[in-house]
């Protein structure tokens, strides 16, 4: 069996699942409204290869609203998000990536772990096929349960321009 990879491409605002060097999956996501970047504290979100280091969220409802990696109990809906305007929804699954780049995308300034960046669950209402987030990868709820269920921990990221 051939192993299984992520390819999600900036410009595209796609996230490809990869079967050796062809796509078996296809999932649009939304990347940082800022752009490409590697620095703490950018909001934008890195590029290069990583790894997915955590998966979070196993057995959470749809629309499961998390906080620092917690769910805090809450499902998201319409009257939630009115009640808290502004707030950056991480909702369903986390996976949680970890640069392999040392000097680029992992330790020091630029360490994607340390920075929390994730492949994570959005509203329903969140617009995807464009930039909009704050440097996670947003996905539909369901394209991120899909994605949670088929790929471990180890799988290979790469985020390219």
């Amino acid at each position: 069996m051939t192993s299984q990879s992520i390819r999600i491409s900036l410009a595209q605002q796609c996230l490809e699942v990869l079967g050796g060097a062809s796509p078996t999956r296809r999932f649009d996501v939304s990347t940082s409204r800022l752009g490409a970047g590697e620095q703490i504290d950018s909001n934008k979100t890195p590029r290069g290869r990583h790894v997915i280091r955590a998966k979070i969220g196993a057995g959470q409802p749809r629309g499961a609203v998390f906080v620092g990696r917690r769910p805090t109990g809450e499902i998201y809906s319409e009257a939630l998000a009115c009640a808290q305007p502004g707030r950056d929804w991480i909702l369903t699954r986390i996976l949680w990536l970890s640069g392999t780049e040392v000097g680029k995308n992992r330790l020091g300034s630029v360490d994607t772990m340390r920075r929390y960046i994730y492949i994570h669950g959005s509203p329903d209402s969140a617009a995807l096929g464009r930039p909009g987030s704050m440097g996670c990868i947003r996905m539909s709820n369901d394209a991120v349960i899909e994605l949670f269920e088929l790929l471990p921990v180890g799988t290979v990221v790469d985020i390219v321009d």
